[in-house]
């Protein structure tokens, strides 16, 4: 099977919800939705475990378990665009201490036409860094947000 490409993956922003009560079924089952749009960079995001050490002096070996998980700060850049809908919403979104709904799409269907690989997750909008670089930077914005909940992953037809 061939590998894919970011290219045509999008997100967006739904509205406020509780981390604690949400699934794949409530996530699914929200209505208004925004399209944030000219994202430039998604980073990286997902599940975690910290570490939990224990060192046994009789035996001198330290032994690690699995700790709290932790699905990370999405650090999605957007080219800034004033007035876009999406990016609007996640500047409310940072202003609230509520969490948010969040949906991806990945173009990662094995076959075209097949239904692509789809996240939901709810988390709080931390930070909403401006950048404005050099005089032939691309003005940008980075919104970072801390997910607080699972990620449920809807995959694509898998063969």
């Amino acid at each position: 099977m061939a590998i894919k490409t970011a290219s045509g993956t999008r997100i967006w922003i739904g509205p406020a919800v509780d981390p604690d009560v949400v699934t794949l079924t409530s996530l699914k089952a929200l209505t208004g939705w925004v399209e944030i749009k000219k994202v430039e960079d998604y980073g990286e995001f997902g599940d975690s475990s910290g570490s939990v050490e224990f060192s046994e002096v009789g035996r001198g070996r330290k032994e690690k378990a699995k700790g709290v998980r932790d699905a990370g700060t999405l650090s999605l850049k957007v080219g800034l665009v004033q007035g876009d809908p999406g990016q609007l919403a996640l500047i409310d979104a940072e202003a609230s201490s509520s969490n948010y709904a969040f949906r991806m799409e990945t173009p990662d269907a094995p076959i075209d036409g097949d239904p692509n690989t789809v996240e939901y997750f709810a988390g709080l909008v931390m930070g909403k860094k401006k950048n404005v670089g050099t005089t032939d930077n691309v003005l940008r914005r980075t919104f970072d947000i801390g997910i607080n909940s699972e990620i449920f992953e809807e995959l694509g037809n898998i063969a």
